[in-house]
């Protein structure tokens, strides 16, 4: 006779959990909507990612980079300029096209119509067995072969058997559909 008490144990047990299973699910999801919504939310954060890792007490004071966007294109700039300058210095002696004119390949990129400069992908491929310095000459010829300018560029340390590329860049063959070639190319030590 007393086999009727466990089962209806059983059915309030059941009553329960139905009646807590919404408030659960309720509780559930909002702590989850909270954890997504604590993420970076900024723009271009990918809204699927969220990290659930609590930010620290105190975060460090803010500090400016040490490098911003001007100060490392002024440094990429000067170091461009400091490669063009060896070049140059080591273009001065050659006679002809020089030593490394099969080393180098040159390709034009293509430009908009309303673009400030031509240029040129330099492709430099060192074949020797010791590291090497290549000073190159690109001259941007137009349609009828006139040369409307000449950029040299340096490549430091181009690694054996390795091909590097540089941009050689030209403010006076803007807005003229122009024509790179190399025309004189030295390699010497790294």
């Amino acid at each position: 006779m007393k086999a009727n008490p466990p089962a209806r144990r059983m059915r309030g047990s059941r009553r329960t959990a139905r009646a807590l299973g919404p408030a659960v699910a309720a509780a559930l999801l909002v702590a989850s909507t909270a954890a997504c919504d604590s993420g970076s939310g900024g723009e271009g954060a990918d809204a699927g990612v969220r990290t659930l890792t609590p930010a620290p007490a105190e975060s460090p004071p803010a500090s400016p980079s040490p490098r911003t966007g001007r100060s490392f294109a002024a440094s990429a700039s000067a170091e461009s300029e400091r490669l063009r300058r060896i070049a140059v210095e080591r273009l001065e002696g050659v006679r002809g096209e020089g030593n490394a004119v099969e080393d180098v390949s040159v390709t034009g990129l293509p430009a908009g119509p309303s673009a400030e400069v031509r240029s040129a992908l330099v492709r430099v491929t060192n074949d020797t067995e010791e590291p090497a310095f290549y000073a190159v000459k690109v001259e941007f010829v137009d349609a009828r072969d006139q040369v409307l300018d000449t950029v040299v560029v340096g490549v430091e340390n181009v690694p054996p058997d390795d091909t590097v590329s540089v941009q050689a860049n030209s403010r006076e063959a803007a807005g003229v559909t122009t024509f790179p070639r190399v025309a004189q190319a030295e390699r010497g030590p790294g």
